[in-house]
């Protein structure tokens, strides 16, 4: 992580370490704000009402993850990964199946749930700008394309993911419903006129940074990174016109030391309580379906699942099964 913002949501500091003992479970995720939440309110709560600490690591970082299993050396318990990945390395043998008689699944949302992994949170890539530093802010992806009416940098998700590609598509003209399977040759094409103009970020915090400082005042953005950062003063405006949707998720790396304390911390994790304060405190949308239930009524309709009308699912089953392929191009592309 190359930048930080300060963003004082939690006193607490995450306290990262790399291993731990066998009574302790290791939770990897992407830091930032979004894992100071989840310590919080998944893995302080956790240890509370269990003998079982959690000590945290990150960021997520895959090829670490494939190594680790293939050396038999697995020091991660629990990863919060890309809900793609999270398909494409349980096809691959490299997670735990989850145990579903620990993990109550009833009341997750199915759309993220397989053998191997249960939805972490739900979000969405969504427009962000720095109010105060431009005249005018995009409202949709063809206009955070268009560099004559909104001059300056721009700033999008620098790994290959669902989102950008989608957003290229969309500001080219491509209806919502028509997205899969991906015109990569077509989305390419719109990437190359906005190239010089964009700024890469490659962590939640980065992209935080970048439009707090104006760098790029403008671009593609976590929904919750925005929430963050408003709630530190910038005046930040958010569009959710065609918001891109995707969900992390939680897996459990094959050979894991700690296989039946780590189906515990997920149990928790994904309990309606621990879904409800992740959600209010990130601006991410709850897996538990029974979360709403908890959760201020006008707090909820600022979160995604919530954007219904003008959204767009990314599909993740696409995703995993394109995802080196289309790794491939969108790093030499980069590259150029």
């Amino acid at each position: 992580m190359k930048y930080q913002i300060a963003i004082a949501l939690f006193s607490a500091a995450l306290g990262f370490a790399g291993s731990a003992t066998a009574e302790d479970v290791v939770f990897t995720s992407w830091g930032g704000t979004t894992q100071d939440a989840q310590k919080a309110y998944w893995a302080d709560a956790f240890a509370a009402s269990t003998s079982i600490n959690v000590t945290q690591d990150g960021p997520t970082d895959y090829g670490k993850l494939k190594a680790m299993v293939e050396a038999g050396n697995v020091t991660w318990d629990v990863v919060d990964v890309e809900g793609d990945y999270a398909v494409q390395a349980g096809k691959a043998g490299l997670l735990e199946k989850l145990d579903f008689s620990v993990i109550d699944k009833s009341n997750l949302d199915p759309r993220f749930v397989t053998d191997y992994s249960v939805g972490s949170f739900y979000y969405s890539f969504v427009i962000g700008c720095n109010k105060d530093a431009v005249e005018a802010c995009p409202k949709n992806w063809a206009d955070l394309f268009d560099t004559q009416k909104f001059p300056g940098k721009r700033t999008f998700y620098k790994w290959s993911a669902p989102g950008v590609i989608e957003a290229a598509l969309l500001a080219d003209g491509v209806p919502a419903d028509k997205l899969y399977p991906l015109d990569l040759d077509r989305a390419f094409k719109k990437l190359d006129t906005i190239k010089a103009d964009i700024i890469w970020w490659d962590s939640g915090a980065q992209s935080q940074q970048l439009l707090a400082s104006a760098e790029a005042p403008f671009g593609s953005f976590w929904n919750g990174r925005l929430t963050a950062l408003a709630a530190t003063g910038v005046t930040v405006e958010t569009s959710w016109e065609n918001n891109i949707t995707a969900a992390d998720a939680l897996v459990v790396p094959k050979g894991t030391k700690n296989k039946e304390a780590a189906m515990k911390f997920i149990a928790a994790a994904t309990s309606d309580k621990a879904q409800a304060q992740f959600a209010t405190a990130t601006g991410y949308a709850p897996i538990n379906l029974e979360a709403d239930a908890l959760m201020d009524a006008e707090l909820r309709k600022t979160l995604p699942d919530m954007q219904e009308a003008p959204q767009v699912n990314a599909d993740m089953a696409y995703w995993a099964a394109h995802r080196d392929e289309i790794g491939t191009r969108w790093y030499a592309w980069q590259a150029k």
